[in-house]
């Protein structure tokens, strides 16, 4: 179905998978041109050498996937951590899509670690991918949205960024501090027809999430399968339920048409009613 987003350019992070990737098929679908790129399958390494980026299957079939919609697509491997891999990325997308008025921030991760004896690297890796990542596309696109008099930038959050989550803070902080940003970014761009918002969900089901639950599991060793924790995590949401990720890209695309104009400096969370 064809919208007001029809010949809108797109960038999604993190858009090969879970949340990212169902923005991308959403807004594709929208009538968008849209760039995907995420650290999926990337050679370790932070380089900005187009060499470090490898072409996959992975890649390979999300960019035949979202050109089903019609509309001009560019997918390839990005590191939100790099700035030099940032830059040649964006050149590569604008190149193939056009200059970016839409930008997602989807790129996440996380990992359990209490405050006491937290590892410098791992704190350094989720708050870099979770935040400092986030920033650099900002800074690298806001300017040509101002520009241009047009632009919608959605920041994938969490709960996390109000609620704490014992064992997180590394993803709880880096959360909360993209909520400020988000908040900041709404006031730099508001006179300029740029909105800057903030979708903060509970659990989503993707496969991140199914890892994330399965490590956890593992980690208790009281013979809970998979499928079990899912079904508790279900059953604890007043809904009775797990929110899925369409549900995201569907407001997402929304928060991108001329409707939404006036939404900036929100953070709208979907929890089927649950405080986490």
């Amino acid at each position: 179905m064809m919208s007001d987003l029809a010949g809108r350019s797109a960038v999604i992070t993190g858009g090969l998978t879970g949340q990212g990737l169902a923005i991308a098929h959403a807004l594709a679908a929208a009538g968008a041109n849209v760039a995907v790129g995420s650290y999926v399958g990337q050679a370790r390494g932070r380089s900005g050498d187009a060499a470090a980026y490898p072409e996959d299957a992975v890649v390979a079939t999300v960019r035949a996937d979202l050109a089903a919609s019609g509309g001009k697509v560019y997918a390839g491997h990005l590191d939100v951590r790099d700035t030099a891999a940032v830059r040649l990325f964006l050149a590569a997308a604008e190149a193939a899509c056009g200059p970016a008025d839409i930008l997602v921030n989807a790129a996440g991760t996380t990992a359990e670690q209490p405050v006491c004896g937290h590892d410098d690297a791992l704190w350094d890796k989720i708050v870099d991918t979770n935040l400092t990542g986030a920033f650099r596309m900002m800074r690298e696109l806001l300017p040509g949205m101002i520009a241009r008099g047009w632009g919608r930038i959605i920041n994938i959050g969490s709960t996390a960024a109000t609620t704490g989550w014992k064992d997180n803070p590394a993803y709880c902080a880096s959360k909360a501090g993209l909520l400020g940003l988000t908040r900041c970014v709404a006031l730099e761009g508001a006179a300029h027809g740029v909105t800057s918002v903030m979708i903060s969900p509970t659990w989503v089901e993707t496969e991140l999430m199914h890892r994330n639950v399965a490590q956890v599991v593992a980690r208790e060793g009281k013979g809970r399968s998979l499928a079990d924790a899912l079904a508790e995590i279900a059953a604890a949401n007043p809904q009775g339920r797990i929110i899925q990720p369409t549900e995201i890209a569907s407001l997402a695309v929304f928060l991108c048409s001329e409707g939404a104009r006036g939404l900036t400096m929100e953070n709208i969370q979907i929890t089927g009613g649950a405080l986490w």
